[in-house]
C-alpha cells in the first residue's frame, strides 16, 4: 500500500525513499565536500573503546572481527554503535566460509568437482548444489557490509581513507621529514 509523502508524492510500502543514500558528514569531510553543497547538522557518535566482537559470533566470526577492527577504528569509521553491523559482516563472513569448506569436501568426495557444482533430486532432477546458493549470497552480504566501513578498494577511494594510517613511514627520519601532531 502505498502511503502521501509530506513533499506531494507517494512512497511506497516499506520504503522511505528512493535513491541513493544519504553520504555521512565525516565521509564528506575526508572527500572534500565535492558537491560543495551546506553540510547538515548531524549527531556525532560517542567516541568510546573499539566494540567487542558478541557473543553470538562463531569462531570464523571473532576471527574476522579481531582482523578487520583495529583498522576500522584507525581509520575513524567504527564506533561502539556500529558493533550490530560490524557483527552483521562478520557473521556473512563466518557462513561463506562455512560454505566454502563444504563445498570443498564434496568436491574431494566420492562425486569430484562436480559434486560441489550439482546435486541429483530424489526425482532424478540435477539442480544446482544449494550450498553455492548459500556461498554467493553470504558473499554478497559481506560486499555490502564491507561498502559500509570502506573494506573495498573502491569503497576507500570514496571514503577517502588510508589503511595504513598510524604506521611510520620507513622515510620517517630522514633529513627534512618532521612527524606531523
Amino acid at each position: 500500500m502505498n502511503k502521501p509523502s509530506e513533499k506531494g508524492g507517494t512512497i511506497m510500502a516499506g520504503h522511505r525513499k528512493g535513491g541513493r543514500k544519504p553520504t555521512p558528514n565525516i565521509i564528506k569531510f575526508k572527500t572534500g565536500n565535492p558537491g560543495r553543497r551546506k553540510l547538515k547538522e548531524e549527531p556525532i557518535p560517542p567516541a568510546g573503546d573499539i566494540p567487542r566482537p558478541p557473543v553470538h559470533l562463531d569462531t570464523y566470526g571473532r576471527k574476522e572481527w579481531k582482523r578487520v577492527v583495529d583498522g576500522l577504528y584507525a581509520m575513524g569509521v567504527l564506533n561502539q554503535i556500529d558493533q550490530q553491523t560490524l557483527a552483521a559482516y562478520c557473521g556473512a563472513y563466518a557462513r561463506w566460509r562455512h560454505a566454502e569448506e563444504e563445498l570443498k569436501k564434496l568436491a574431494k568426495g566420492k562425486g569430484g568437482d562436480i559434486a560441489a557444482l550439482v546435486q541429483k533430486t530424489i526425482m532424478g532432477n540435477w539442480i544446482q548444489q544449494p550450498l553455492i546458493g548459500i556461498s554467493n549470497r553470504a558473499a554478497g552480504d559481506m560486499v555490502k557490509y564491507a561498502g559500509e566501513f570502506g573494506l573495498t578498494p573502491s569503497a576507500r577511494a570514496r571514503l577517502a581513507v588510508d589503511p595504513g594510517k598510524g604506521k611510520e613511514s620507513k622515510f620517517s627520519g630522514l633529513i627534512g621529514s618532521q612527524k606531523h601532531k
